[in-house]
């Protein structure tokens, strides 16, 4: 494949939290400046992936390019899952930090390398191990039950961990009358209150992209394609605030999304999730028309994560090339924490 001109991608104005300069964000900016605008990334990235055996995971809210690329591509509990299994020397990330984060904990003794380590997510940050071992203590009989999007300290204080796939199974398997604290998402929480009829007491805590959905513009997105396709669905993430996923057709996870979007029988597809979906989506269903949804502020593209998009094809390339930003975690933190994400693989 010819090499064609790159774009040399650095850091995002992201959120208020940005992270400020720090040594590893200067590294890899001088490294990023120093790549020729006309290397075949593609290309490279094929070469050292074989030459490091390595294996490259990327979540489905990843560029449509690094989706393309990978050698594994799903939500949090698959990524999890093909972590799990893999036998390669070098796992390559492409997601948020508690992802890898997962994977490192599933994989010790391997590398792990991530694009960008700032890459972070808002339901982690805002919920820190100490805080929750604060909320735990206050409920010592309960159970903790955690959202795979928190860190390794609350997923090491939690008695299992939950992806938004298995999660109503997992919430359906606790003996009754047990009581329950659900971190860090508190929609997700309240949506699996509703599903389960089962009385949880929860975090509150939300995903930066999934709570600035605007319920007007689906009402008016779907008002306006029922008249010009005739059949429109919503579907939802039950990330969303209850305002939206009151209007939403279907409810569920990335994978079960995608999955509604091939078996649909809709032309139009409203889709209330992160936008990076729909690259799949499209790919499975080209006579569908596929409509993201725009967040109270459409002028700021608050629908697309910020932490995901951080990740592009210049930085899976140096990370593949340099083996850094690599992730190193304490030992006893990991065991603590892979107890319960062991447990979530046991049951799903």
């Amino acid at each position: 494949m010819a090499a064609v001109a790159h774009r040399i991608a650095t850091s995002l104005p992201l959120l208020k939290d940005e992270p400020g300069p720090n040594a590893e964000r200067f590294d890899l900016e001088s490294r990023l400046a120093t790549l020729a605008p006309t290397l075949d990334l593609e290309a490279e990235i094929q070469r050292l992936r074989k030459e490091r055996n390595a294996v490259i995971l990327a979540h489905y809210y990843q560029e449509g390019e690094i989706q393309d690329l990978a050698d594994h591509l799903g939500d949090s509990l698959q990524l999890a899952q093909a972590a799990r299994k893999t036998t390669a020397d070098v796992i390559v990330f492409c997601g948020v930090h508690f992802m890898a984060e997962t994977a490192k904990i599933l994989n010790p003794d391997r590398i792990v390398v991530v694009p960008d380590m700032d890459a972070g997510c808002s339901l982690a940050d805002g919920c820190k191990g100490s805080d929750l071992a604060a909320w735990k203590a206050s409920h010592p009989q309960h159970a903790v039950v955690s959202y795979i999007n928190c860190t390794a300290e609350v997923k090491a204080l939690s008695d299992v961990i939950v992806t938004s796939s298995n999660a109503e199974k997992i919430v359906r398997g606790f003996e009754p009358g047990r009581p329950l604290l659900f971190a860090p998402d508190r929609n997700l929480g309240a949506w699996l209150v509703k599903k389960t009829g089962r009385e949880m007491t929860l975090w509150q805590g939300a995903c930066v992209v999934h709570e600035q959905f605007s319920e007007k513009a689906i009402v008016q997105l779907r008002e306006k394609w029922e008249r010009t396709a005739g059949s429109v669905e919503i579907l939802a993430h039950p990330e969303c605030e209850a305002p939206i996923l009151r209007h939403a057709d279907f409810i569920g996870s990335t994978t079960a999304l995608l999955n509604r979007a091939k078996a649909s029988s809709a032309k139009a597809l409203i889709v209330a999730t992160e936008p990076g979906i729909l690259h799949q989506m499209k790919r499975a269903r080209p006579d569908v028309t596929f409509l993201d949804v725009p967040s109270e502020d459409a002028a700021c593209g608050c629908n697309n994560c910020p932490h995901m998009k951080r990740n592009t094809l210049e930085k899976l390339y140096l990370c593949l090339r340099d083996l850094k930003p690599r992730l190193e975690m304490d030992s006893e933190l990991m065991n603590r924490a892979r107890v319960p994400i062991e447990r979530m693989l046991s049951l799903s």
